[in-house]
């Protein structure tokens, strides 16, 4: 609630609304496809579904203090960033899945968690020897 500190900016403040909340739009058709996605391909490919309601949490508007404004705006990033955070999730179980090779060093690049314990980027050596490996 930063922009609490920024009264005076709230000319800006109006005029940047219809972009925040029109993004509602494009992140209900990003979570309907990567649902299906999920359900469809995690089962196929033998990999645990992620819980969604891990990720997903809308439950500030329940706060007596907060204005309408505010509860209404705390559902929506509750949603937004509870959505991008389980696309993201994912996401890295499927390049686990598929990939799980780390990029080339780049000290400009921040890589994701899950690639801790990617192969290394440039070693076939280890590469053959992970391909080789029986189940």
């Amino acid at each position: 609630m930063e922009y609490r500190h920024y009264r005076n900016r709230n000319f800006r403040h109006l005029l940047a609304g219809p972009f925040i909340y029109s993004m509602i739009v494009p992140l209900v058709i990003l979570d309907i496809c990567m649902e299906i996605y999920h359900r469809i391909c995690f089962p196929l490919y033998g990999i645990p579904y992620v819980h969604r309601s891990s990720y997903i949490r809308i439950d500030r508007q329940r706060l007596s203090y907060l204005g309408l404004f505010d509860k209404i705006s705390c559902m929506y990033c509750g949603y937004g960033n509870g959505l991008l955070h389980y696309t993201s999730v994912i996401a890295a179980q499927t390049e686990k899945y598929w990939c799980s090779i780390k990029h080339k060093t780049d000290p400009t690049f921040i890589p994701p968690e899950h690639h801790k314990d990617f192969l290394e980027y440039g070693d076939e050596k280890q590469y053959r020897a992970f391909i080789d490996k029986k189940e």
